[in-house]
């Protein structure tokens, strides 16, 4: 099964994360098949790019979101709009 989640790439004290979609059988930090965009939890949700459209065609592939990345998502559609 396809997750679309974080992978953290941020030192230590210093998280920054990137958004994939990978095997959900692999640990989070395996390789990815797809990188949909970053975070920066210490600059807040507003500094979260995404490539929304791809999130969208991967769950229509039948990947499944984590819950951190299914609230991001709903940010920035609800800013977006």
């Amino acid at each position: 099964m396809l997750k679309i989640r974080l992978k953290r790439v941020g030192n230590r004290n210093r998280p920054f994360y990137r958004i994939v979609v990978s095997d959900s059988r692999k640990t989070p930090t395996s390789s990815a098949l797809e990188e949909l965009g970053h975070y920066d939890p210490t600059q807040g949700t507003e500094d979260a790019k995404l490539v929304v459209d791809r999130i969208e065609h991967w769950v229509g592939q039948g990947a499944r979101m984590s819950p951190t990345v299914a609230k991001l998502v709903r940010r920035q559609k609800k800013s977006a709009a």
